[in-house]
């Protein structure tokens, strides 16, 4: 029997939405935007999940999940974040582990999905960061071969979510 969890999520351009459906959808949890659970009351859930998409190092709207977690002490809680950067890529570990502070670290367990970009549904703001991002990378010299990847990479859309990636969350949430 799993705990009640809900899924509570941050998503862009749908691949964050995707990964939440799918964690719900496999443990049968509530799944919901962060817009409708900040007007919601949380106390009946055992287990939290939140979801958000990579964003210049650091979980989209991480700081409304952490600003809850005190309040949260009896409770299971998971942050996932996806990205546009493969699973084996090694700095993963180390943008995580920088969204939350030694304390935090010890009461909420991480996980990274990779998702992709899709440019048509980016909002502006974030189309022209990265247009002028893949801009600078493609003019730098003596790129490392992990920079020329990434150029061919986030030059276009591109999707390599996969459902596969949720069965650690899956996993740690039924121990």
């Amino acid at each position: 029997m799993l705990m009640k969890t809900i899924v509570i999520y941050n998503s862009q351009t749908g691949f964050t939405k995707r990964y939440a459906e799918w964690i719900a959808e496999a443990t049968g949890a509530d799944c919901i935007e962060l817009s409708a659970a900040k007007k919601r009351n949380l106390a009946a859930y055992e287990a939290i999940i939140f979801g958000g998409w990579a964003c210049a190092g650091s979980i989209s709207k991480i700081s409304w999940f952490k600003g809850n977690m005190d309040q949260w002490a009896d409770k299971k809680l998971i942050a996932f974040c996806v990205g546009g950067s493969p699973i084996d890529n090694p700095e993963i570990d180390i943008a995580l582990k920088r969204n939350f502070n030694e304390s935090e670290q010890k009461k909420v367990k991480t996980f990274y999905c990779p998702g992709g970009f899709n440019y048509e549904k980016m909002s502006a703001p974030s189309k022209l960061m990265m247009k002028m991002f893949v801009k600078t990378l493609k003019e730098k010299k003596d790129k490392t071969e992990a920079e020329e990847i990434m150029v061919k990479m986030i030059s276009s859309s591109y999707d390599i979510s996969d459902k596969k990636y949720i069965e650690p969350i899956v996993q740690y949430l039924k121990k």
